[in-house]
């Protein structure tokens, strides 16, 4: 009994492997073998901003000033060039005067810029800056060992000191991200 359970065995794998072998390259047939590849291109390295902050803030005027203090809207920058290990990329910022219709404007360098949270993507080291003021372009956010593609996104609070006496009104500025 056991030979007959074997010689079955036996059998019923060589017909499976028999009905399997009918789809293998008969014997004389003639095969070629072609290599295909595909490329991907590095992508670029972008900076998106809020179109609008709106109103950063409202207060009442003194005679010593203050501080108006609000947050500019989600900054996010993306890095799709496939970077190689190591290599980086810097978030700058600068800020015209905040000036009203009429009168004296706050100047840039009484307006300053603070990262807070960073939501990262990828592999890198990011470092926030917080420039004091942003009379001319200032680091806000250094991306230094990087490795391949990579994103930091933040809601930057932007600080303006008002001086005291300054006249009623709706003071307007642009503030400019770039990104290298």
């Amino acid at each position: 009994m056991k030979f007959s359970r074997s010689l079955v065995t036996i059998t019923a794998a060589g017909l499976a492997f028999g009905a399997f072998g009918a789809f293998a390259i008969p014997a004389g047939a003639d095969s070629g073998v072609t290599a295909a590849t595909v490329t991907i291109q590095g992508g670029a390295l972008t900076i998106s901003v809020p179109p609008d902050a709106g109103n950063l803030g409202t207060r009442t005027n003194s005679v010593t000033g203050g501080t108006i203090s609000g947050q500019l809207g989600q900054v996010q920058v993306d890095d799709a060039r496939s970077a190689a290990a190591g290599s980086g990329w810097v978030a700058s910022v600068i800020s015209s005067a905040f000036t009203p219709p009429a009168g004296p404007a706050i100047a840039a360098s009484l307006v300053g810029y603070t990262v807070g949270p960073i939501t990262q993507f990828g592999t890198a080291t990011y470092t926030a800056h917080d420039p004091a003021n942003l009379t001319g372009v200032a680091p806000a956010i250094t991306a230094t060992g990087i490795t391949g593609d990579n994103s930091a996104t933040w809601n930057p609070t932007i600080h303006v000191a008002v001086p005291g006496g300054m006249a009623a009104g709706v003071y307007s500025a642009t503030i400019t991200h770039s990104v290298v």
